[in-house]
């Protein structure tokens, strides 16, 4: 065994224990999502992390959880502490249950903004690009106007569907990660007849959100295109941005995701985040493809 390898599992090793240490004796409480996102550096530039599959959609990890991995190596690296533009490729599905290589760049440093490059490699193929650009957002810049986006109508979480009762056609290993519930207008496609979801999100081991969060989260709700058409495929995701605007107050996420260009089975999603204060705090947009599901449908 090389020493990075031997590094990777007692760090493994040490977090799991870390975790049900703290979890028996009230200490500090570590969370799924920063466990199983954690890295460790493997060589100048490499780093190593285990994918688990209890955030699966089917068989494949969400691709939120997947940018979320490959963006702790870039934390690690820079001195500013939130991301605020990240934009991934997806070249080919990630895999549950399985250690990825991962690799970060630092492309530039400055003052206000660093701007890195980051990848995720699995079986020795890449699974994931990423290029983004982490800044410090409590730190102002001294502009006082504001323009902004108010947050929807909806009812309080515990009124709205838990999306573990909707229609999914999969498994949805992410139920025990994140707690997502659906406007009950937009649970259905027979209801409004509209490509849009609207409802909340939290993580389940009651993880506040963060910036890194913001990445998970906008790609975490129902595709809007199921309001519209209903379940029928799979919808992969090609490129994924997100723009965080601000640091997100504790509590419910609320999100918007809206599907308005649809044309020979590709689509652009649009989607907006809200903290609990209803204040906006990142926008999202995806290039997905539409795939019919196994019984051709």
């Amino acid at each position: 065994m090389q020493y990075g390898d031997q590094a990777w599992v007692l760090h493994r090793r040490w977090l799991l224990r870390c975790h049900r240490c703290c979890q028996s004796v009230g200490g500090p409480v570590t969370f799924q999502f920063d466990i199983e996102t954690a890295a460790v550096p493997n060589g100048e530039g490499h780093w190593k992390a285990h994918l688990t599959d209890r955030w699966n959609i089917g068989d494949n990890p969400n691709g939120g959880y997947l940018v979320a991995a490959a963006l702790q190596p870039v934390r690690q690296l820079c001195s500013h502490p939130d991301p605020i533009s990240v934009t991934a490729h997806f070249l080919r599905p990630g895999m549950g249950d399985a250690d990825a290589d991962l690799t970060a760049s630092l492309l530039r440093t400055g003052r206000s903004v660093t701007t890195a490059r980051a990848s995720l490699s699995q079986g020795g193929r890449v699974r994931l690009e990423v290029l983004a650009a982490f800044g410090d957002l409590d730190r102002g810049s001294g502009h006082g106007h504001v323009v902004t986006e108010a947050m929807p109508d909806i009812p309080l979480p515990e009124d709205c569907v838990d999306r573990s009762r909707l229609e999914q056609g999969v498994e949805m290993h992410i139920k025990s990660r994140v707690n997502t519930r659906v406007h009950p207008d937009y649970a259905t496609a027979t209801a409004l007849k509209k490509a849009e979801t609207i409802g909340w999100v939290r993580f389940a081991d009651g993880r506040e959100p963060d910036t890194l969060s913001a990445v998970l989260f906008a790609d975490a709700f129902p595709p809007p295109i199921f309001g519209l058409l209903g379940r029928i495929g799979w919808v992969p995701t090609i490129e994924l941005t997100v723009h965080v605007r601000q640091r997100p107050a504790p509590g419910w996420v609320c999100g918007r995701f809206v599907t308005e260009d649809l044309h020979d089975g590709r689509m652009i999603e649009s989607g907006t985040l809200w903290d609990s204060k209803a204040s906006l705090f990142a926008r999202s947009r995806q290039l997905a493809m539409l795939l019919p599901d196994a019984e051709g449908k």
